[in-house]
């Protein structure tokens, strides 16, 4: 397997509304970035992803880029961008931004002028189609609830926006907007920007003809994905950008690509695909759904077996022909203590567990903001405290299906996007130290018990813990590039697997409830070499490790061969 330095990196993903204000406005900024640059040297990390910073209208927090060559205000100016470069770059870090190639803002000037009349040159631009029967053009979806169309009555059609209406979807069979896009995408990696998320990557080509999605119940509207998710002409697209602009620049790409499976990741990320080097896998993201997208809503109960289904095939299928993006949170996911640990009595223990899990994985780890001192859910009692989109649409739609105001705030506190988005809590002083103003959504009423402040003072806190699985990682080869192998596959409660490479050998053990289930140790993994390199309880006197009962959430990792790292 190809050796490269994003493999061997752990990427820390800002979202910089709620990171760190500079200014007193109580929106984060670049200048709290640069700020905190010491405080992600310190924590290890070798790649900070920035969520957009471009110049929008901000209907989905910067998701809807009105220029893609302008910082918006609120976060500063070009030079300031130019500084966090260079300042991460002078600390050995790198900066990878978050690009949107599938949309633009409705207020883009492409837009202004496709909407202006039928024959602009830009018209085309992006997808526009007559009504059909006095309805929509076709039957699909928005991700954000409703049709994907919206009528605009200067030129009497509709545009396709597959989410927010304000986000119109770009039409990636004009050769000119392609070529446009190519432009922009040079300029920033010729200002020396060392890789892009591609957001909603997937979804860049549509099914030919726009046609109806499978509607037995005669719905208005039904998800169709399937027409509009990895399509077999995605792939040509992203070939022809590497082959175009990407290849010339030692970069890192990672593609949010929901609907699939690992067989199919592949064709993104393949070593001899020259598309993308990962993609943001959402399997097991669908867990406690009834499904993707709208389905994220009606929540169902997970179970142990099925996240090892997942992530074992993840795992073994991709191992040396392709490369694994491992995270259990981001902007637009709940917090993992909060989702797949205990917030409450086991928070702590939780977070380390989880953490040791994806860091122990091969795989680049990715760290969301807040996960390193294990920020939970909010629950805001009101909806005026809300502020994400999705959220907004999903209230309103459930108001109208008349579902009952206790289901609907329950499926939001647990799985609204801004779970995540809450300000960042660095101290105990108001705000949590975000900012000196009022900040743009309120802060987690627990940041008095949890910011860093308290964990950079804890030796014992989850803070230090990710530290030292950080650096493990960077020591041992059998981390990174070591094979996997599923252990008790049909526990129900512990995880364990084994990570293996030449002369390095590890044992994972992840008890991932509040009970205490017993470890049996294999017998060909039994040795007296066996050396602990973390947990996050102290080992417990007198056990018998062979037949290990394990605490509640308890974490083991033990070095069995080599001596990658010196305990």
């Amino acid at each position: 397997m190809k050796k490269t330095w994003w493999k061997e990196s752990v990427v820390y993903q800002i979202y910089p509304n709620s990171f760190k204000d500079s200014n007193g406005d109580g929106i984060g900024d670049l200048r709290g970035v640069i700020s905190k640059l010491d405080y992600l040297e310190y924590l290890g990390v070798n790649v900070i992803w920035i969520c957009p910073i471009y110049e929008s209208p901000g209907h989905d927090n910067g998701y809807d880029i009105s220029d893609y060559y302008a910082i918006k205000g609120q976060y500063g100016t070009m030079e300031d961008f130019d500084e966090l470069l260079e300042e991460a770059h002078k600390r050995g870090m790198k900066i990878m931004m978050d690009l949107v190639l599938n949309h633009t803002s409705d207020e883009h000037p492409w837009f202004l002028e496709s909407r202006s009349s039928k024959d602009n040159p830009k018209r085309d631009y992006y997808i526009w189609r007559k009504g059909k029967n006095g309805l929509y053009p076709n039957n699909w979806e928005s991700y954000f609830s409703g049709s994907v169309w919206e009528y605009d009555d200067k030129t009497d059609e509709f545009y396709m926006h597959l989410y927010a209406k304000q986000q119109p979807d770009l039409n990636w069979e004009n050769e000119a907007m392609i070529e446009e896009l190519y432009e922009m995408v040079r300029w920033w990696l010729a200002k020396g920007v060392d890789g892009f998320r591609f957001d909603a990557i997937a979804h860049i080509v549509k099914a030919v003809g726009l046609p109806d999605a499978d509607n037995p119940d005669n719905l208005p509207v039904v998800q169709a994905y399937q027409l509009f998710s990895n399509l077999d002409k995605v792939h040509d697209m992203l070939k022809k950008l590497n082959e175009q602009v990407l290849f010339e620049f030692d970069i890192m790409t990672v593609g949010e690509t929901s609907g699939l499976g690992p067989e199919q990741a592949l064709d993104y990320v393949g070593e001899d695909r020259n598309e993308l080097d990962m993609v943001f896998q959402f399997e097991h993201m669908y867990l406690d759904a009834a499904s993707g997208g709208t389905g994220k809503w009606d929540i169902r109960s997970w179970t142990l077996l099925e996240l090892k289904k997942i992530m074992s095939s993840w795992q073994t299928i991709l191992h040396e022909r392709g490369w694994n993006a491992n995270y259990l949170s981001n902007h637009d996911q709940p917090r993992p203590v909060s989702r797949f640990g205990d917030d409450g009595e086991y928070r702590v223990e939780s977070a380390k567990m989880l953490a040791t899990f994806m860091h122990m994985l091969q795989g680049t780890p990715y760290i969301y903001q807040g996960e390193e001192i294990g920020m939970t859910n909010v629950t805001f009692d009101s909806m005026d405290d809300y502020r994400d989109v999705e959220t907004l649409n999903y209230y309103e739609q459930s108001r109208l299906r008349g579902q009952s105001e206790e289901v609907t705030m329950n499926a939001i506190h647990k799985k609204s996007r801004d779970n995540a988005r809450t300000p960042m809590q660095w101290d105990d002083t108001p705000h949590a130290g975000f900012t000196e103003g009022e900040p743009w959504i309120k802060v987690n009423k627990n940041y008095k018990d949890i910011n860093v402040k308290q964990a950079l003072a804890d030796p014992n806190s989850i803070f230090h813990y990710y530290r030292k699985l950080i650096s493990i990682r960077k020591q041992c080869q059998a981390i990174v590039y070591g094979d996997y192998k599923l252990l008790h596959p049909l526990d129900t409660e512990i995880y364990a697997f084994v990570r293996s490479i030449e002369n390095e050998k590890l044992l994972v053990i992840l008890n991932f409830f509040d009970k205490s289930p017993v470890f049996e140790w294999p017998e060909d993994l039994r040795t007296d070499e066996k050396k602990l390199m973390i947990s996050n309880y102290e080992p417990a006197e007198g056990e018998d490790l062979y037949h290990l009962t394990l605490r509640p959430y308890e974490a083991r990792v033990y070095l069995l061969e080599g001596d990658c790292i010196e305990l």
